[in-house]
């Protein structure tokens, strides 16, 4: 087989793959997703496991008049997962050292909603921008411009970033937002 052919059979692949969340020991979160990493790449299962990731988010912190941009976790004790489930994802992710178990009723991983991944900001920039385009219609989901519908006047690729024209008290306003915060009207 050619790399490229198996290329496409590995995109074709994690088209399939879904979102799950995974419980992990209380600030172990990078571990977990390093040793799940290493564990795909030893036992060749990156046709499975696609991504691991750990929400974070950024923050200002002032200490002493300065201002400084920090990063936190959004979930602590939780860890991402993008993989087709069958047996074996389900024992790597569950025996990597770490892992309490995945998130949902007994022994049944439930996939997170497309909703859900938006929300949480997992989904990366192609399958964002896939969605949105300029001139597309929009509803705010949450922030200070909450329920306010408007049109996506330009995308910002590199910094994740949406500017929407919305009407204010009668009047055109731009303003930027993030993805996780639009919906389509």
């Amino acid at each position: 087989m050619t790399d490229e052919y198996q290329a496409d059979v590995r995109e074709e692949r994690e088209e399939q793959a879904e979102w799950y969340v995974i419980h992990t020991y209380s600030g172990h979160e990078n571990k977990v997703k390093m040793n799940m990493e290493s564990m795909v790449k030893n036992h060749e299962l990156d046709d499975l496991i696609f991504e691991v990731k750990v929400p974070m988010e950024e923050y200002a912190d002032t200490k002493d008049g300065v201002t400084k941009m920090k990063e936190r976790k959004m979930f602590p004790s939780y860890v991402l997962v993008k993989m087709i489930m069958n047996d074996k994802s389900w024992y790597l992710v569950r025996n990597t050292r770490g892992v309490t178990g995945f998130v949902g009723p007994g022994s049944k991983p439930v996939p997170l909603s497309p909703e859900e991944v938006r929300t949480l900001g997992v989904a990366n920039n192609e399958e964002l921008f896939g969605e949105f385009s300029e001139g597309d219609t929009v509803k705010v989901l949450n922030g200070p411009f909450e329920d306010f519908v408007g049109v996506i006047d330009s995308l910002n690729y590199e910094r994740g970033k949406v500017k929407v024209t919305l009407s204010m008290f009668g009047r055109d306003t731009l303003v930027e937002l993030d993805f996780n915060q639009l919906i389509k009207a």
